[in-house]
């Protein structure tokens, strides 16, 4: 339980509560970017003043750079159980880390075959496969169907759709906009039955969830270390043998050596002092909780303490807001709505609202009750699928309370 440390979580983000204005506010906009921890920044701040140069170098603060990029690249194999920090790269975003993935996969592998995804993948997952379509590399991208009553992924779908000509599986781990969380072991056994890689995109769900790489089984995973309590940047796992055997676009002199072959440029320790300080935030409330989880041990141990005991409190928050927004009947709702099965989704709400349009409803939110929620696509492809142009989208994490989801509710209640 991490209730009774919630007031000291809230503490650790200083923006919790109340804007850089000093204007006290509820914050649901956490699909768009999480708020940042203090320590986050003071690492930022720290390293990018203190270890600017260049590793690689003789000189103390050039050898601390490198140090803090290796500990940066541990800290995230830990984070996601991954074998060892060589598998894990860095990247300026997800959406250039899948690009870059895709143009290796059709640079090392024959052309011809299909990429399959799904009907609720954000778009950074849809248009480097449709792009391989366009240039010639691969003849077809097929799209898993989604329910449209449960709004959950349709693996019986998903297994007609791939075969032996299936090149690679490559799914969101919760969507965006819909909530619902993907059942990425199932999905992983059934590509890699027919020899396909299975690549996910963990953006939107690594906040919530205790993320496993090797119990997922995948061959690549990316999530944005701003979506998780930091800055902007992102990383990729790959599973070591696939990062030195498939072929991505660098440069010449570039290093040959596994994770360096993947990155554009120079790295930036700042963003590896960042997902350090955010490993650390994990480990601190790991310590205080008196969960068992025999799989793991040392830091491995406390972060996943922490991740099963945020996915358990976050199970609480889609209760307490399904069931309240079940009495909202102006309310429709994209996404699982059953109370009952909270253990499949993340605190990701999304909905129109009868008589109000969305940018409307979203200004008189912020204007009259100070919640910030957003309203657009999303860059989602599930909007397309529903026929809609944008949503209302309410999205929390472990610091939101019962109390401003109940605010929410509230609100829509007197308009």
């Amino acid at each position: 339980m991490i209730e009774p440390f919630l007031n000291e979580i809230r503490a650790k983000f200083p923006r919790c509560s109340k804007d850089a204005f000093g204007k006290p506010r509820i914050f649901l906009d956490n699909g768009a970017g999480s708020m940042v921890l203090e320590d986050v920044a003071k690492a930022e701040f720290e390293t990018r003043l203190n270890f600017g140069a260049e590793h690689g170098a003789p000189a103390e603060e050039s050898k601390t750079a490198l140090e803090i990029i290796q500990k940066g690249r541990e800290d995230v194999a830990n984070l996601v159980n991954a074998q060892s920090r060589d598998s894990i790269v860095s990247g300026e975003s997800a959406t250039s880390l899948l690009f870059n993935l895709s143009y290796a996969i059709a640079k090392s592998l024959p052309k011809g075959g299909n990429v399959v995804i799904s009907e609720y993948e954000h778009y950074a997952n849809v248009s480097p496969w449709l792009e391989l379509k366009e240039r010639g590399y691969i003849d077809e991208v097929r799209f898993v169907k989604f329910d449209r009553e449960s709004y959950e992924l349709d693996v019986n779908h998903l297994s007609t759709l791939i075969d032996k000509n299936t090149k690679v599986v490559s799914l969101s781990g919760a969507s965006n906009v819909l909530g619902c969380i993907t059942p990425l072991e199932e999905a992983s056994k059934i590509a890699h039955e027919s020899g396909a890689l299975f690549v996910v995109d963990a953006v939107h769900l690594i906040a919530h969830y205790p993320v496993d790489v090797q119990k997922i089984d995948c061959d690549f995973l990316v999530f944005s270390c701003y979506k998780l309590f930091g800055r902007f940047g992102s990383f990729m796992y790959g599973k070591p043998e696939l990062l030195r055997a498939l072929k991505p676009y660098k440069v010449e002199p570039a290093p040959e050596e596994i994770p360096w072959r993947w990155e554009h440029g120079n790295r930036d320790p700042a963003l590896f002092a960042c997902v350090s300080a955010v490993t650390r935030y994990y480990e601190w409330l790991g310590q205080k909780l008196s969960l068992d989880v025999p799989a793991y041990t040392q830091s491995r141990a406390l972060i996943k303490k922490a991740q099963f005991a945020i996915k358990k409190y976050e199970e609480k928050l889609c209760k307490l807001f399904l069931e309240q927004a079940s009495e909202l009947k102006r309310l429709k709702l994209f996404g699982p709505a059953d109370p009952s099965f909270v253990t499949r989704r993340v605190p990701t709400f999304s909905f129109v609202f009868e008589g109000i349009e969305p940018k409307t409803l979203v200004e008189r939110l912020w204007k009259e009750r100070s919640i910030f929620v957003r309203e657009e696509n999303f860059y989602s492809y599930a909007l397309s699928v529903l026929g809609l142009k944008s949503v209302v989208r309410a999205s929390a994490v472990h610091y939101n309370t019962q109390d401003e989801l109940s605010t929410l509710i509230s609100a829509l209640k007197c308009f």
